[in-house]
């Protein structure tokens, strides 16, 4: 988008035009649907996510600073909103996340495990290495990493369910 149709629509919905506001939206759910469902994993939790973002952009716009750019700003709010979903469907006690145990076979080579856990994402990677290697507790975790203790339970979940699929794909 071209940065003198930028900043008129900014300015539009910053004083709430909602011909600026659809633009906008128009603009860019495309894109941003594609990141939430990636995020979330289904259409559904997409769409709730893509919703509260949007609405946290238009609420939040003013605080737009002009030297980023306009796509680079939403893109972090919908990761926030998809992740903020993710959150409320999966934490709501930790006895809500079921424990998956990795079993690892002597079939694997070390080389196997160590493609296996390079193929997880920095976060997954992060906290599974910190809390099943290091030996950290997800207090210890939560703390360094600056997230909640309920962010590296999920972290931890669902990098030992990526690591069992990526494993079973070697066999």
């Amino acid at each position: 988008m071209e940065t003198q149709r930028q900043d008129i629509l900014v300015r539009g919905c910053i004083d709430n035009n909602r011909s600026a506001q659809k633009e906008l939206y128009e603009a860019y759910r495309h894109r941003m649907f594609s990141l939430c469902v990636r995020i979330t994993g289904n259409y559904e939790d997409a769409r709730d996510a893509l919703q509260d973002g949007f609405v946290s952009v238009f609420r939040d716009i003013s605080k737009f600073r002009a030297d980023a750019g306009l796509g680079s700003w939403i893109k972090t709010i919908m990761v926030r909103s998809a992740l903020k979903k993710i959150r409320r469907m999966n934490f709501t006690g930790e006895e809500n996340i079921p424990d998956t145990t990795v079993g690892f076979d002597a079939e694997f080579t070390g080389e196997e495990l160590h493609r296996a856990i390079m193929e997880l994402s920095d976060g997954y990677r992060a906290v599974f290495m910190m809390y099943e290697v290091e030996g950290y507790s997800h207090r210890e975790i939560a703390d360094m990493l600056g997230i909640s203790e309920g962010t590296s339970k999920s972290q931890l979940f669902y990098a030992k369910r990526k690591l069992k699929e990526t494993l079973k794909n070697y066999r």
